[in-house]
């Protein structure tokens, strides 16, 4: 099930055209003909999650702890009731989703770096997230009954590898992404959160149902993870897929099994950035493999099927943001199957750190950058 590991030849490129400004649109050739990027906000500190809400508005994580309600291209309210977060390093405000029934319950979840202190403990910041209700009045918002509803354990004073991002099941649960923090052993380490892939209820206890091997922290659907910054559901079956950032070379496409080892540090695609080689090599008895990998790295952030209406070729295909690679890659899926990868924009955009599919079947994307923008990708005239 789990195959196509090399890196297969691109289809298309990026290619030049305008300089992209608000309102402006900057063309690529690609398998559905011509595709249009045109900015539609600027000025975004660090933007990480994007999440579509009811009436055409936005809500945008930052970095630096903000929550953002954006229309037409303007902020309209910056969110209040956000959780204090540790913006540090790679740390700080991260992951948004909205429940399932959010239009009628308005909630909401966030990941990000939670300090030490306000989780009761001694030192250091961990992955936590938080759930709350999201209450939109006119122009301005803000969040009610907030409620951490997991933390990682084991909180250090690393600045790298929080994950995070939060796929919402199709019984209800919530899978969540967690880095490991930079220490790579302790994706090894069936106690310790860091480095794996937790599945929880929505309010946070441990499904009856997870998988539980001997020895596993009881919230672990899976293990071996190094930064994994992308997560999605399949919407035909509800599996679960993630990408994850190799060392150099080596970012993986997962198809996370429950009680599956995905084998980071002890084999992996990859080398350290010194050039030395990592773990045993690329496969070990009772290790999965990836689905597909990418070498060199192109630092994956950001996953989304394509389901929509407006490209019909792309369907059941998977979108990839790149941060280090500058660029939007398409992953052409045939059952559990990489058959074929195009990129797109390569260089023209900046880092890109999500990717969701509007209901509209349009693609948009959050830019990582002290300027960064909200970017809406649509063939040409759409």
């Amino acid at each position: 099930m789990q195959q196509s590991l090399s890196v297969l030849p691109l289809f298309v490129s990026g290619m030049m055209l305008a300089t992209a400004l608000p309102g402006m649109a900057q063309t690529v050739e690609s398998s559905v003909g011509p595709l249009h990027a045109t900015v539609l906000a600027e000025g975004l500190d660090h933007p990480w999650a994007l999440a579509f809400l009811p009436g055409g508005r936005f809500l945008v994580t930052e970095r630096s702890g903000r929550l953002l309600l954006l229309e037409k291209g303007v902020i309209t309210a910056v969110v209040e009731g956000v959780p204090r977060v540790e913006a540090r390093g790679q740390g700080g405000l991260l992951d948004l989703a909205l429940a399932p029934d959010f239009e009628k319950s308005g909630r909401i979840y966030l990941t990000y770096a939670e300090l030490a202190e306000d989780a009761g403990l001694q030192r250091g910041t961990g992955t936590a997230v938080m759930a709350a209700k999201l209450v939109l009045a006119g122009k301005a918002a803000h969040l009610e009954d907030q409620k951490v509803i997991f933390r990682m354990n084991n909180f250090d004073n690393s600045t790298r590898h929080f994950g995070s991002r939060i796929a919402i099941a199709q019984d209800g649960n919530l899978f969540v992404t967690l880095g490991e923090r930079g220490s790579m052993d302790r994706a090894q380490d069936p106690m310790d959160l860091a480095g794996g892939i937790v599945r929880i209820a929505p309010d946070g206890s441990v499904p009856a149902d997870n998988p539980q091997p001997e020895g596993w922290a009881p919230e672990f659907w899976s293990i071996g993870h190094r930064n994994p910054q992308g997560a999605t559901i399949r919407p035909e079956d509800g599996a679960l897929f993630t990408v994850e950032h190799g060392a150099r070379g080596g970012d993986e496409l997962n198809m996370p099994i429950a009680g599956g080892n995905y084998g980071w540090p002890v084999i992996t695609y990859g080398v350290d950035y010194s050039g030395v080689s990592l773990g045993e090599g690329t496969e070990k008895e009772g290790m999965e493999q990836p689905i597909h990998y990418w070498d060199p790295s192109i630092s994956p952030s950001g996953l989304a099927f394509y389901e929509g209406n407006m490209m019909p070729d792309w369907r059941g295909d998977l979108l990839v943001g790149g941060l280090s690679a500058q660029v939007l890659v398409r992953l052409d899926m045939e059952g559990d199957k990489v058959v074929g990868e195009e990129q797109l924009f390569a260089g023209q955009l900046g880092r890109i750190r999500d990717v969701r599919v509007g209901e509209d079947g349009a693609v948009y994307l959050l830019t990582d950058a002290a300027n960064g923008r909200l970017i809406r990708v649509a063939p040409e005239g759409r």
